[in-house]
């Protein structure tokens, strides 16, 4: 018997924005319901119902999955999504007829094109920026009797147009993420106008356009190609080293998303080609714009000791999204064909065997000797303590990084990589970042903290030892307080939060 034919629906989102539609799971109701649909949101423009079952989440048959499983699949899909839904009544008499709604052939598909007898890809639309010249973008374009749109009736050779990957008989669907089926050719006009130098458009070829055509199919970028974009995102395969990835991710004030902050010189990350400033798109192909800071550092973390990265900078993150189009696509076009790392993984030094008879120092009161904390007395001055205090919100242990050279922090001993121990008399090994934070805030004009260089923390931490500041006592040279300088760097007294990669 055959069963219901699914809707297929591609559905895209702007950066902050939402599809407009809950998807919940009720009692007494079989399968993954779409409710309290958005008015004017992307779900309800594209032909989603109230009542509308999920059955595929990106070709993925879920209408055997828990909620949480088809929910994650929705968020990590990013800023596009293509299901294949069944309205109400239709999927219940589905079941009561015992209809295997993963059975393609239960659906009587529509047609796909073949090649050499075997079922091929569907064809794409595509994706084309372009940048206007003193010749302006070298195309005209025109609507034909009986169809919806405007298409390309002439393409300038080696113009603007041409080598963007628009071509003659091309129809236009959207201009700057905007669908544009339903305008006159005189709006259409207009908003290229409008646009200025640069305009981004979503174009069907005529494959492309024969082969939707009548699918019942809501297009968008989400069924697109961007091997016609001018700017690429970058693939980063990195191998952690002694140090980590050598990099920083950070959260910049007012502005969405993650982003790569200073990266050491000859790092893993380096190599891997990140920028600073980079955007973090996804992570081993998994979005990470609804990720908190913290939930990102820790998907890396678990990752071990080999991360791939999917970045953009400024420039490649402005174009799609000025075509509403999400990197992710690039991702999708080279994931069968992901480069090999450019540099080969450096070899990690071999340790030197150590004796299985344990070695003793002629003199271990010197050996103990060089391993002090340090009490740093810090006097906060028009630019701040000069100092970033590195962490990760949500999880223990904080670090001091960035130190303003000739600052407070610089005049008072305190080094990068110091990591702290106390907060004026209180021990914050154990706190959070952000309740150190507020200690630091709240502190005055005056700070002192008791630190440890990494190599001393960890040999009291290997041996026991708690660090307090009795261990100063025996060589009582606590660090200058914090005076007057000409020569001062401006430095936020609370930076933003910064975590090692």
């Amino acid at each position: 018997m055959a069963g219901p034919k699914p809707r297929v629906i591609a559905l895209t989102k702007r950066e902050g924005q939402s599809y407009g539609f809950f998807l919940r799971v009720e009692h007494g109701e079989e399968g993954h319901l779409i409710r309290a649909l958005e008015m004017g949101g992307p779900a309800e423009l594209a032909g989603l119902k109230d009542g509308d079952r999920i059955i595929r989440v990106n070709g993925t048959f879920v209408d055997n999955l828990e909620h949480s499983q088809v929910a994650d699949l929705v968020r990590k899909s990013g800023m596009t999504v293509t299901f294949h839904v069944v309205g109400e009544e239709a999927y219940k008499q589905a079941k009561i007829d015992g209809i295997n709604l993963a059975d393609p052939q239960s659906h009587r598909p529509q047609s796909q094109p073949t090649m050499n007898g075997v079922s091929a890809p569907a064809p794409k639309l595509k994706l084309c920026f372009l940048q206007k010249s003193s010749a302006g973008f070298g195309f005209s374009m025109r609507s034909s009797k009986g169809e919806q749109g405007m298409f390309m009736v002439e393409i300038v050779p080696g113009g603007v147009a041409d080598k963007a990957g628009v071509k003659v008989g091309d129809r236009l669907l959207e201009v700057n993420g905007e669908k544009i089926e339903a305008a006159t050719h005189d709006q259409v006009v207009e908003k290229v106008k409008v646009s200025g130098n640069s305009v981004m458009f979503l174009m069907a070829d005529e494959d492309a356009d024969k082969y939707y055509k009548n699918k019942n199919l809501t297009l968008g970028a989400g069924l697109a190609t961007v091997k016609h974009l001018p700017l690429k995102p970058r693939i980063a395969e990195m191998t952690k080293g002694s140090n980590g990835y050598g990099y920083y991710l950070r959260q910049e004030p007012n502005i969405a998303g993650h982003f790569v902050g200073e990266i050491d010189r000859g790092s893993s990350a380096e190599k891997a080609g990140l920028k600073e400033m980079d955007r973090v798109v996804a992570v081993e192909g998994d979005a990470v714009d609804d990720c908190t800071h913290e939930q990102l550092v820790e998907k890396i973390r678990h990752l071990g000791n080999r991360c791939c990265l999917l970045v953009v900078d400024a420039e490649t993150d402005k174009m799609y999204k000025m075509g509403a189009a999400s990197p992710l696509l690039y991702w999708e076009e080279m994931r069968g064909s992901l480069p090999n790392p450019s540099h080969p993984v450096p070899a990690v030094s071999p340790v030197p065997a150590v004796s299985a008879v344990p070695v003793v120092s002629a003199v271990p009161a010197a050996v103990e000797k060089s391993f002090k904390p340090k009490m740093c007395h810090l006097k906060k001055t028009a630019d701040g303590f000069g100092f970033h205090l590195n962490g990760i919100q949500g999880v223990n242990g904080q670090y001091i990084k960035e130190v303003v050279k000739g600052g407070a922090a610089d005049r008072a001993g305190l080094e990068d990589e110091d990591i702290v121990v106390e907060v004026n008399g209180v021990n914050v090994e154990k706190l959070m970042h952000e309740d150190v934070v507020k200690m630091i805030r709240s502190s005055g004009d005056t700070l002192d903290l008791l630190v440890a260089e990494k190599a001393a923390y960890d040999h009291f931490k290997a041996k026991g030892v708690t660090i307090t500041p009795q261990l100063l006592a025996a060589e009582k040279t606590p660090c200058a307080p914090a005076i007057a300088s000409e020569e001062q760097t401006p430095n936020p007294p609370t930076p933003p939060v910064q975590a090692r990669a």
